[in-house]
């Protein structure tokens, strides 16, 4: 292999890595679990996944809505 490949090799693990922690775990914390598996193998469904709005009562949702709830309060003072 030519240092070309190798560089090339080593980007794009990088960058499936670094979608592994941060697109993958939007998926999963929008409650689109099997998104977040099937990404494993095709990863532009995480991408898809983390589009999507989240499902009702998902993770995010409730973050969202915590975070939302905290600045009407910071707000109204």
């Amino acid at each position: 292999m030519t240092w070309l490949e190798w560089t090339l090799g080593f980007v794009l693990v990088s960058l499936y890595i670094m979608c592994l922690f941060t697109v993958c775990s939007i998926t999963f914390q929008k409650g689109r679990t099997v998104l977040g598996i099937v990404g494993i193998f095709f990863p532009w469904l995480w991408l898809l996944g983390a589009f999507l709005p989240a499902k009702k009562g998902s993770r995010y949702e409730l973050n969202q809505q915590i975070a939302a709830q905290g600045q009407v309060v910071q707000f109204s003072r």
